[in-house]
């Protein structure tokens, strides 16, 4: 079986030591601006702080992972090729990126910094992923949201690089890098300004016993006393359709996949990621050390199934589409 790699979000300087010292094999993040896909004030890091995140992260022998995976604006490509620059100057560990047009001239002008193919490109079969490898030497794909079990076994089986999965943290049901709901209603495009449903657009209104989420001006949902409220996205809230009201697309819950690595790592998964930049730094320690604990058990042949509904959306935990029934 595959020996796998914990990558695991940083979202600041503090959350990244928090992850590094609780077990992390490598951790991801992004510069302060909108060449990453979680733009939201007060995360990410400046060129400075990911110079000295670098030198923390390899003293303790874990990998730094630079996310340059939004999509770059039409006229306006500087600051993407600035970033990629900067990562090549710090030497990343690797960096990871969506957009065409960036990862051909990382490759032609860096030929020596490690790409990654981001869950943004929404490569989901072997064809697309081999395309990518020929042009661009993609040495890892991190794969969406959608792909069972057997499905990713297929896949690597046709496919000679490494394979990333999403483990814990907030569910995308929509094809990463193709969606544009939040900015119908904001402005604000997850693939180009890396945000969805920003902050900035969010409001929590008391209705009497109920608690009304909304995003700009529209009602994303409403909680019961008795219900724990989600954060208000478009792909997540509640709509009426046919004189009922219920989740249409997917309830407010997050993907936990501690029982089933031993599945991942025979189907040939090199990496499991944890979602979760905009986290605390207590979110990050709790879940990268419980993951720790499950991959070691994992690599010895022991299953190990930790529930972390206190960390969860909703309160909920799923195993996603990795174990969907429905075609």
């Amino acid at each position: 079986m595959t020996k796998l790699e914990l990558v695991c979000p940083a979202g600041t300087p503090a959350a990244l030591r928090v992850a590094v010292d609780a077990g992390a094999d490598a951790v991801y993040m992004g510069f302060r601006d909108e060449t990453n896909a979680r733009n939201f004030p007060g995360l990410n890091f400046s060129v400075d702080e990911l110079s000295e995140a670098l030198d923390y992260a390899h003293a303790a022998g874990a990998k730094v992972l630079l996310a340059v995976n939004t999509y770059a604006a039409a006229g306006n490509s500087e600051p993407w090729i600035k970033a990629v620059d900067n990562a090549a100057k710090l030497n990343v560990d690797a960096i990871i990126m969506a957009d065409i047009g960036l990862l051909d001239y990382a490759h032609r002008t860096h030929p020596d910094l490690r790409l990654h193919l981001s869950v943004q490109a929404s490569a989901s079969n072997a064809v697309a992923i081999n395309h990518y490898t020929k042009e661009f030497n993609i040495r890892r794909v991190v794969l969406p949201r959608v792909l069972t079990v057997p499905e990713i076994r297929d896949i690597n089986s046709k496919i000679a690089i490494n394979t990333e999965v999403f483990a814990f943290g907030g569910m995308c049901p929509m094809a990463e890098g193709r969606c544009s709901m939040s900015s119908y209603i904001t402005g604000k495009s997850p693939n180009m300004n890396g945000v969805c449903s920003p902050a900035s657009h969010v409001t929590y209104i008391q209705q009497g016993h109920d608690l009304k989420t909304n995003l700009a001006d529209f009602t994303i949902n409403k909680f019961g006393p008795n219900e724990q409220a989600g954060y208000p996205t478009l792909c997540k809230g509640r709509f009426t359709a046919n004189e009922e009201t219920g989740y249409l697309f997917e309830e407010p819950t997050s993907l936990n996949a501690t029982g089933i690595l031993l599945e991942l790592m025979e189907a040939g998964v090199t990496a499991l990621k944890i979602e979760g930049r905009q986290r605390s730094k207590a979110y990050v320690r709790e879940v990268v050390q419980n993951f720790r604990a499950a991959i070691d058990a994992a690599e010895q042949g022991e299953r190990m199934v930790i529930e972390m509904d206190n960390l969860s959306e909703g309160g909920q935990n799923t195993t996603g589409a990795y174990n969907k029934k429905w075609m």
